[in-house]
């Protein structure tokens, strides 16, 4: 992953992320084109699969629902996200996207 898909920021880290709305189930699908694919099990109407994203993040990075937020593409697939209390490294640990 390069710098431009994964940056630290002050107390976290920004990441892109394309998130792929009404799958069966909620996960994160490895890397595409330099970003985190997630899918997620959500339909996109009323900002429910970002929703979705951020109670999966939450959970999968063991971090508070309000420490994400999605700073960029609300309403589009390709979204940038933060989350604060983490480092690059952890969260790449933890979505198993080491290599």
């Amino acid at each position: 992953m390069s710098s431009e898909t994964i940056r630290e920021v002050e107390g976290g880290v920004v990441f892109s992320v394309k998130v792929v709305p009404g799958g069966s189930r909620t996960g994160v699908c490895g890397l595409l084109d330099e970003m985190v694919r997630i899918k997620v099990s959500a339909q996109p109407e009323k900002g429910k699969a970002n929703q979705c994203l951020i109670k999966f993040l939450a959970k999968k990075l063991g971090v508070k629902k309000n420490a994400i937020s999605v700073v960029s593409g609300l309403t589009n697939p390709i979204k940038k996200v933060e989350v604060l209390g983490i480092s690059a490294e952890k969260l790449l640990k933890k979505l198993n996207l080491n290599k």
